[in-house]
């Protein structure tokens, strides 16, 4: 948890691979809100970074093609404590989000994973540009609805 209460809380984004939703929701985090909210990503396994993925979030000023892909087991992942733990896997595909162990708050959001999307090239982008859309506009809805106490909790 955040020790200090002028310290920047922390959010860890978890989903299955760390290849598509939890690495875009951790770049918009820290673009659109650094300067109240650090965000970090992992997922169950690490996996390979969605190049359409990719492709859609440098669309909206974001690259992300430097990520790595990490696992909730990585070093750097374990030696922090976690204000919020955000799992952002989609349930109606049954996917089983992973558990984090945390004393801080716990929310599943549930976004579509741009890795099962079918068809042409356009129409995997496509798709995959309305879920960074609906993750964009998550991560803008609650960072602005954090209260002075909720970020910065001890």
């Amino acid at each position: 948890m955040t020790s200090d209460s002028s310290a920047v809380p922390t959010v860890l984004f978890v989903c299955i691979h760390n290849s598509a939703r939890s690495q875009m929701a951790e770049a918009f985090v820290n673009a659109r809100h650094g300067d109240r909210l650090r965000a970090y990503s992992a997922g169950l396994e690490a996996g390979s970074l969605n190049p359409v993925v990719v492709d859609a979030m440098r669309e909206v000023g974001a690259d992300i093609s430097g990520n790595r892909s990490k696992s909730v087991n990585d070093g750097d992942i374990r030696s922090r404590e976690y204000d919020f733990v955000v799992t952002v896997c989609d349930e109606s595909s049954a996917q089983a989000c992973p558990i984090y162990p945390t004393r801080g708050e716990r929310l599943h959001w549930s976004f579509a994973d741009p890795s099962s999307f079918d068809g042409t090239p356009e129409e995997r982008l496509a798709r995959t540009r309305e879920v960074r859309d609906e993750i964009a506009g998550r991560i803008d809805t609650w960072s602005v609805s954090l209260t002075p106490q909720s970020r910065g909790r001890s």
